[in-house]
């Protein structure tokens, strides 16, 4: 029997490839986790996601504590079972009467995992609706879409660096996951999904934290025969396939933004010599 979701919700996931909403925490809770990104704004003159990108929770306390909040993962459960990882966080956010947008496209084609199963929560800080360019979904496209026509269309205003742009869509069906502060919504990471521009008076920020169950492997990232890094948690890791990060206890951690600085660089000098997202990972 699931935990949170309903049977039905955990039916919908597997066969549509996501589900919404789900509350992890309060608006009070959701307002002050948005002033600790607020604040780590102020202090170092930027944009969270200007710096907050692949493992975004290393740094921080709170953002450790959240992703083990108990309301994400027991829903996280119910659709990938006790055991669970979480591989990386990042921030996505537009500030109002912004132009910025995330073109279609599916995480599975720059994830490089195997099997392509990772299960992303979107958590919203601030209200994600269609106004201020919430995430939408095409209903079942995680299933037998896998050879989609794909480009690289850079483009100043896409949140994603590349411009990873599925072509020739019928966007007739998108579905809108709309979501109040301190909601959730969960997707497969071959889902088809996008985001417009933010047209609201307020900013639009959210964190997505991408979970797999210890059976999934890294098949591209890895380097020099060295393990990749995730969290345990939730349950036990009996495949050994990754290493295990240990919790942030400090509130906030410099060297560890350091080396999220170093992830970044060597990201896009790979990213620019095609070593990671040669192709997508199929199966």
């Amino acid at each position: 029997m699931p935990k949170t979701l309903t049977e039905a919700q955990v039916r919908k996931y597997h066969r549509d490839g996501y589900v919404f909403p789900m509350r992890a925490l309060t608006e009070a809770e959701a307002a002050e986790a948005l002033r600790h990104v607020e604040d780590f704004e102020r202090d170092q003159g930027l944009e969270a996601q200007a710096k907050l990108v692949f493992k975004a929770h290393l740094p921080f306390r709170w953002l450790s504590d959240l992703i083990r909040h108990p309301g994400i993962l027991d829903a996280v459960e119910d659709v990938l079972g006790p055991n669970i990882l979480c591989w990386g966080t990042s921030f996505f956010q537009k500030n109002a009467h912004d132009s910025r947008f995330v073109s279609w496209h599916q995480d599975s084609y720059y994830y490089g995992l195997d099997p392509s199963d990772t299960l992303t929560a979107w958590v919203a800080l601030t209200p994600s609706n269609l106004e201020s360019g919430c995430v939408r979904v095409l209903p079942g496209t995680q299933n037998g879409h896998r050879y989609v026509d794909f480009a690289n269309e850079p483009d100043e205003n896409n949140l994603l660096p590349r411009g990873q742009t599925i072509k020739g869509l019928d966007l007739s069906g998108a579905v809108p996951m709309v979501l109040r502060p301190g909601e959730f919504s969960m997707h497969h990471e071959a889902l088809i999904h996008g985001s417009d521009p933010n047209r609201s008076d307020h900013r639009r920020v959210g964190i997505s934290i991408h979970y797999i169950a210890p059976h999934v492997k890294r098949v591209k990232y890895n380097k020099d025969g060295v393990r990749p890094r995730a969290a345990l948690v939730r349950g036990v890791d009996d495949h050994g396939h990754w290493e295990h990060e240990p919790r942030t206890a400090a509130e906030f951690d410099p060297a560890a933004l350091a080396s999220l600085d170093a992830m970044r660089a060597e990201f896009f000098s790979r990213n620019n010599e095609g070593a990671f997202f040669d192709k997508p990972v199929q199966h």
